[in-house]
Order: C-alpha cells, then sequence, then structure tokens
C-alpha cells in the first residue's frame, strides 16, 4: 500500500524509494540520462497490454507532473504515475549483459505471474 505522502518534495536522501535500482541498473540508467544532455529523470510506469496484461515502461523523461511520485534510488531520480505506483511498489530494478541478451530486469512483488520475456505481468 502506498503511504499519501506527497513524495514530490523528497530529497536525495529521501528514506523511502518506491522502486528500488540495482546499481548496474542506476549506472545504464545515468549512461542514458548523459546521452540525452537533459536535466532528466527516469520515468517507470505500467502500460496494459503484453503476453499477462500489463508491460513495464521504462523512459528517460525531462516532465514531472504535479500528481507524480519522485524520489531517489541509487543517485536516480525516479517519478512514477499514482496508476503505475499501485502496481509497482516495491519492483527491483536491474540489468544484466550476457550472450543471451542485455537489458533491464523486474522482480516484482505484487505480480501474480508473468511471461518468458520477462517485461509482462499480471496482478
Amino acid at each position: 500500500m502506498i503511504e499519501a505522502t506527497k513524495t514530490a518534495e523528497m530529497g536525495p536522501d529521501a528514506p523511502e524509494a518506491l522502486v528500488i535500482l540495482t546499481p548496474e541498473a542506476a549506472k545504464k540508467v545515468l549512461e542514458f540520462q548523459a546521452e540525452s544532455g537533459d536535466d532528466s529523470v527516469l520515468r517507470v510506469s505500467v502500460i496494459p497490454g503484453g503476453c499477462s496484461g500489463f508491460e513495464y515502461g521504462l523512459d528517460v523523461d525531462t516532465t514531472i507532473r504535479d500528481d507524480d511520485f519522485t524520489f531517489y534510488s541509487e543517485g536516480v531520480q525516479v517519478v512514477i504515475d499514482p496508476f503505475s505506483a499501485q502496481y509497482l511498489t516495491g519492483l527491483q530494478i536491474g540489468y544484466h549483459s550476457s550472450f543471451k541478451g542485455t537489458g533491464f530486469t523486474f522482480e516484482n512483488p505484487n505480480a501474480t505471474g508473468s511471461c518468458g520475456c520477462g517485461t509482462s505481468f499480471a496482478v
């Protein structure tokens, strides 16, 4: 359950992050942010669709809306809209690179199922 605290006022030392980035994921996000050249944030969202009902959305964004939850994880400013936050609280985002593929990984304690691709989930 999400606290009703307005997280947009939380700074880099904020105690509670709705989503946790692993150090590897944070490093990759910071690389993407450096490439954008803007003062950007990581937007994490839920998108209806995918094999299991919902998909994870990751985007480097320059807009923070008034109702967004804003916090820091591993030095990355993360924003989540209220709709997505109900499904993403406790999500851990990782990053892996191997011969089989490279990309972000998602461990969601709220998911009741997921598909083989790892980017689609059910609640």
